[in-house]
């Protein structure tokens, strides 16, 4: 998917420029950028499409299996979530932004049907079948980075953009929850139930790299896109991130724009779990996240 979405942007991006210049001669100035400096402000917000997963082991079977937040831990698949994003234009090519989304969730279920084992920050927990269970997963995503627009004509816009992505996980369980110790060889879980167990992480600051570009159609009308790529491998943490947007900006008013899109964006984060028994094994910790859906924002210029 990500190649056929990858090839269609480029393609359009290049049949965009192409038409501005049969049309245009100007090369030197784009509508879209100014000699003096312009800071925008840009909020608003997507409806995802989502889905989730974690490997997780079966404590009967002892054998690994993928358990899905959607289906199995009822987290609602379909969700509207906030997203910020402030850029700083200057020189006429050049520019700063930063950025951020929240993907927060949770959900109760009042019977679990699979038990399963997680490892959670090094320790193990059991939920077993027919627990209470309430479940959180929140991942909050802030980027940084540089944009460099190396092609410019009449109404179009080529860039290339360089980042930094830090990327804040929580996963959580509350109820019937047990905590698991070694003993003798043997994983013993039978303790008491606990309240909560929580797997909080935060990435360092991983570098991405992207495509991006804005080609005006109309006057007040401008067609905009994006690309962005980052794969990760740290330490016990490897993981990648997609990001694919197209969509259309109207001009309200000279500082007011409005953008609708469209985004696919994908997250996949695995941790390598270690342990001092080779004996005793609990499923390596996964989270897959990905949305295809519609966004909506607003921006101010000044």
């Amino acid at each position: 998917m990500l190649t056929r979405l990858g090839i269609s942007f480029l393609c359009l991006l290049a049949s965009c420029q192409s038409y501005a210049d049969e049309t245009s001669p100007l090369k030197t100035n784009s509508v879209h950028t100014t000699a003096n400096d312009e800071v925008v402000i840009r909020v608003g917000g997507f409806y995802s499409n989502s889905n989730s997963s974690m490997d997780v082991t079966n404590p009967v079977l002892g054998e690994d299996f993928k358990i899905d937040f959607e289906k199995d831990l009822k987290l609602e698949e379909s969700q509207f979530l906030p997203f910020f994003e402030l850029f700083y234009h200057f020189n006429e090519r050049h520019s700063l932004y930063i950025d951020w989304k929240q993907l927060h969730r949770n959900a109760e279920v009042q019977q679990i049907t699979k038990p399963f084992q997680v490892n959670f920050e090094d320790k193990i927990y059991d939920v077993k079948a027919g627990a209470k269970l309430k479940t959180t997963l929140n991942m909050d995503i802030a980027r940084l980075g540089y944009g460099y627009n190396f092609y410019q004509g009449n109404n179009y816009n080529l860039g290339l953009s360089v980042g930094l992505h830090t990327m804040f996980i929580k996963t959580g369980f509350e109820g019937d929850i047990g905590a698991c110790i070694e003993e003798q060889l043997v994983l013993n879980c039978n303790q008491q139930p606990l309240d909560k167990a929580v797997d909080e992480s935060v990435t360092a600051p991983l570098p991405d790299i992207g495509l991006y570009g804005d080609y005006e159609f109309s006057p007040g009308f401008r067609f905009t896109a994006h690309a962005q790529y980052f794969y990760i491998k740290l330490d016990d943490l490897k993981g990648r991130l997609i990001d694919i947007r197209a969509g259309v900006e109207a001009e309200i008013t000279d500082n007011w724009h409005m953008t609708a899109a469209f985004n696919f964006y994908e997250v996949d984060v695995d941790y390598s779990q270690k342990s001092n028994n080779a004996d005793i094994h609990v499923a390596d910790y996964n989270l897959y996240y990905s949305f295809i859906g519609p966004m909506l924002s607003v921006s101010y210029r000044f």
